[in-house]
């Protein structure tokens, strides 16, 4: 199976920036989208933003200017920077990641990390 690890979480007062990071490992053959959720209390989960092997990126509307995706396909790591953060993203993040991956055979795995806190407030 495929094990995502995330750090960076934190209480930060808004205005300030966060940085999260996501490492996949496992037998891993390829992955497809890595991706940022979060959820809020009440809420149900979101995607935030999502990057995709190629390098095309897909944002939330409420996070579009603030926030950038990015990976480092030879580690198998994603990133979310966040700047300018609002009482608003508060929320545990998670990350999503989708691919192939070996168990005798090649087979699609979708992964969930075990989500860290971001609470944004003075």
């Amino acid at each position: 199976q495929v094990q995502l690890v995330e750090s960076g979480g934190g209480l930060v007062q808004p205005g300030g920036s966060l940085r999260l990071s996501c490492a996949a490992s496992g037998s891993i053959f390829s992955i497809n989208a890595m991706g940022w959720y979060r959820q809020a209390p009440g809420k149900q989960r979101e995607l935030v933003a999502q990057v995709t092997s190629g390098g095309s990126t897909d944002y939330a509307d409420s996070v579009k200017g603030r926030f950038t995706i990015a990976r480092d396909n030879a580690k198998n790591t994603v990133y979310l920077q966040m700047s300018s953060l609002k009482p608003e993203d508060t929320a545990v993040y998670y990350c999503n990641a989708d691919g192939l991956y070996l168990s005798g055979v090649w087979s699609h795995f979708n992964s969930w990390g075990q989500g860290t806190q971001v609470t944004v407030s003075s």
